[in-house]
C-alpha cells in the first residue's frame, strides 16, 4: 500500500518495555475510560476506519525480542513488537521462513500484521498470517492479561481465539507474544509470464489455471500502461510497462525444489500452447526473486475484493471507466489493488454495482480529506449481535481502538 502519513488522535504516547508495563498502561487508561491506540511499525495504518476520540498511544516497539525459536520443530515465538525483517533475518540462519508477503518489513511490525491481517501474492498457496498462528499472548480492554494457544502444532484445546484476534485492528485486545508456524525456505522460484490481447484471453487462461496439473504459488494479473519497470528483467521486456496493444500481462509464480519448479514452468508453457499462447516469458532465479519483491511492495491506494470468477469481469468494468488506472491483482484470490486514479472511491463503488450481487466487498483503507468512510458489509444482524457481544466480552468499555471497526 502506499506509505500514507496517518496521525492518531494522540494526547501522548507511552512504549511499554515488557507484557506487564502494557497491562498498567491498559488498567490505567480503562479506569478512566481513556482510549487507548496500540501503534506497531505504523505501516498497516490506513486499515479500517478513522478513529477521532483523542486517547493514548500505545507503542509496542519495547517487545521486540525473539522468545524462543524450536526449529526442528517449524516453530517460533516473538514479541508484538519484532519488524518482519528481524524473524525472516532469524528464520532464514535455519533456511526456514514465515510465507506471508507484507511490505516494508523493514517496519512492519508482527503485532502489527496479525491486527491487520494482510496479504500478498503469496496468499493463493500459502494463505496469510492468520493460518499460521498457533497461539499467542495479549492484554485485553480492562488490562488482564491472557494466553491463548500453544506452541506447538498440535493444538486443539478450547475456542481459537488466536484466529479470533487476527484482524480484528487492535479492537479487542492488545496483542503482545505470537507462536507462528513457519515453513522451509524453497530451493528456487520462477514465474511464467504472458501479455494477453484482450480480458476474454484473460478469463479463458485464468480458468484453464483451474484444471493446470502445476501447483502455483501466485497468480497475478497486471493492467496498466505506467505501472513502472522492474529492471534487468529482459525475460518479462521490463513487466510493469504494458504494451499498447494488450490489455493484460499474466504472470504465474511458482516455488519448490529445482527439479518441481522446473517441471511446473515445462508443463504450464505446454498448456497455454495448447490454448494458443506461444510467447510466454520466464523469469528465474535472481530474476524471479527480484519480481517476488516488487510484486509485495507494489503499492495500491483501494483494495476491492470479489469472488475469483468474478475478477476480469470487474477489472474491464474499472478499465472501462477509468483507462488510466493502476491494477495490480491477486487474480487467484479475487482481489483487485487500484492505483493512480483521482477518484478512487467513486470507481470502486461504480465498479462492484456494475458486477452481480454478492460477490465483490469494497475496502477503502485510507482517510479521506472529509473524514467520509465507505464500507461495505453483507453481515447479518444477528452476526452483528454476536460481533458486538465478543466486543463487549473483551472490551466493554470500548476503549480499544474505538472507531476503528463498526460494531
Amino acid at each position: 500500500m502506499v506509505d500514507r502519513q496517518i496521525n492518531l488522535p494522540l494526547t501522548e504516547t507511552l512504549t511499554p518495555a515488557d507484557e506487564a508495563a502494557v497491562v498498567e498502561a491498559v488498567r490505567s487508561a480503562a479506569r478512566g475510560g481513556t482510549p487507548v491506540y496500540p501503534v506497531g511499525g505504523a505501516t498497516l495504518m490506513y486499515c479500517g476506519q478513522w478513529p477521532t476520540r483523542p486517547g493514548i498511544g500505545l507503542s509496542l516497539a519495547g517487545l521486540n525480542r525473539i522468545v524462543d525459536h524450536q526449529a526442528d520443530d517449524m516453530t517460533i515465538t516473538v514479541e508484538a513488537g519484532v519488524t518482519v525483517a528481524q524473524l525472516s533475518q532469524c528464520l532464514a540462519e535455519r533456511r526456514q521462513r514465515l510465507p506471508v508477503d507484507v511490505a516494508a518489513a523493514e517496519r512492519a511490525t508482527i503485532g502489527g500484521v496479525l491486527a491487520a491481517d494482510p496479504s500478498g501474492p503469496r496468499r493463493y498457496a500459502c494463505g496469510t498470517i492468520r493460518d499460521y498462528v498457533l497461539g499467542l499472548r495479549a492484554v485485553d480492554g480492562q488490562g488482564m492479561a491472557f494466553g491463548a494457544g500453544g506452541r506447538v502444532v498440535k493444538n486443539a484445546a478450547g475456542y481459537n481465539l488466536p484466529r479470533l484476534l487476527v484482524g480484528s485492528l487492535g479492537t479487542l485486545a492488545v496483542i503482545t507474544q505470537v507462536t507462528l508456524m513457519v515453513r522451509p525456505v524453497p530451493e528456487t522460484s520462477a514465474f511464467v509470464a504472458c501479455d494477453l490481447p484482450d480480458f476474454e484471453t484473460a478469463e479463458r487462461l485464468l480458468a484453464a489455471l483451474v484444471r493446470t496439473q502445476t501447483l502455483p504459488t501466485a497468480i497475478e494479473l497486471l493492467c496498466s500502461r505506467t505501472v513502472g519497470q522492474v529492471a534487468n528483467l529482459p525475460e518479462l521486456r521490463q513487466v510493469g510497462n504494458l504494451p499498447h496493444e494488450h490489455a493484460a500481462r499474466l504472470l504465474v509464480g511458482f516455488e519448490g525444489s529445482a527439479a518441481e519448479v522446473e517441471w511446473m514452468v515445462g508443463q504450464l508453457q505446454g498448456e497455454w500452447r495448447a490454448l494458443g499462447v506461444d510467447a510466454a516469458h520466464v523469469a528465474n532465479g535472481f530474476d524471479a526473486e527480484r519480481l517476488w519483491s516488487w510484486l509485495v511492495e507494489t503499492p495500491a491506494d483501494q483494495e476491492i475484493t470479489v469472488r475469483p470468477s468474478q475478477t476480469v469481469a470487474l477489472i474491464a468494468e474499472i478499465r472501462r471507466t477509468q483507462p488510466d488506472v493502476t491494477i495490480h491483482a491477486h487474480a487467484g484470490d479475487g482481489v483487485i489493488r487500484l492505483c493512480g486514479t483521482n477518484t478512487p472511491c467513486a470507481t470502486a463503488v461504480s465498479a462492484v454495482q456494475a458486477v452481480p450481487p454478492d460477490t465483490a466487498r469494497l475496502t477503502q483503507p485510507w482517510h479521506t480529506t472529509n473524514g467520509a468512510q465507505h464500507r461495505q458489509d453483507a453481515c447479518a444482524t444477528s452476526a452483528a449481535a454476536v460481533v458486538r457481544a465478543i466486543k463487549q466480552r473483551f472490551d466493554p468499555q470500548g476503549i480499544l481502538n474505538p472507531g476503528r471497526i463498526v460494531f
